[in-house]
């Protein structure tokens, strides 16, 4: 019996060396650099199509898990421009959204707040830019704003305050975007 289980782990050890892990295309973010990345991925089912235009409305409601983070939706959006610049798609193709509200509010604090509120700059700040440069609309939540009492001087000139966040989600929807929600 002995001799058996010797056997039976020498061959578990022979077929493990023996497979070899898969060799994929690098991961590449060529448009918001500190975003997620993206594959190419040969022969995919569903591939990016280069003629495409992509409507998505992302609605960010989280913080990110570390402060050091971006808000998980401005991640998910930059990730998908990068998909688009990886394919060779046009980044214009990309009709974006991103409506801020609830906790992802913080990612919209100055430099000076967030480093006194987590101690680290604001990542944000610099992709919020990129994607305003990359055509992406950007707004926040003017309800929560006034309930929080937050001074709308004090948000990056890239994002405009809107008069509720749900009105802008129920508005895109009905254009035909795609809601993604983080």
């Amino acid at each position: 019996m002995r001799t058996a289980k010797t056997w039976g782990l020498a061959a578990i050890i022979l077929l493990a060396t023996q497979v070899t892990a898969a060799t994929w295309p690098p991961i590449k973010s060529p448009v918001i650099p500190q975003a997620d990345g993206f594959a190419l991925i040969p022969h995919a089912a569903v591939p990016v199509e280069k003629s495409r235009t992509y409507r998505a409305i992302f609605d960010a409601t989280r913080a990110a898990d570390m402060p050091a983070q971006l808000v998980p939706a401005l991640n998910m959006a930059g990730s998908e421009l990068n998909a688009l610049g990886v394919s060779g798609a046009p980044v214009a193709n990309a009709k974006f959204v991103v409506v801020f509200h609830g906790a992802a509010m913080a990612g919209l604090m100055t430099d000076a707040a967030y480093q006194a509120k987590f101690g680290v700059r604001n990542p944000n700040l610099p992709v919020l830019a990129q994607m305003k440069k990359a055509g992406v609309r950007l707004f926040v939540c003017g309800q929560n704003l006034a309930a929080d009492h937050v001074d709308p001087k004090t948000l990056p000139r890239d994002v405009s305050v809107a008069s509720d966040a749900l009105i802008v989600l129920m508005t895109y929807q009905n254009q035909g975007y795609a809601l993604l929600s983080f």
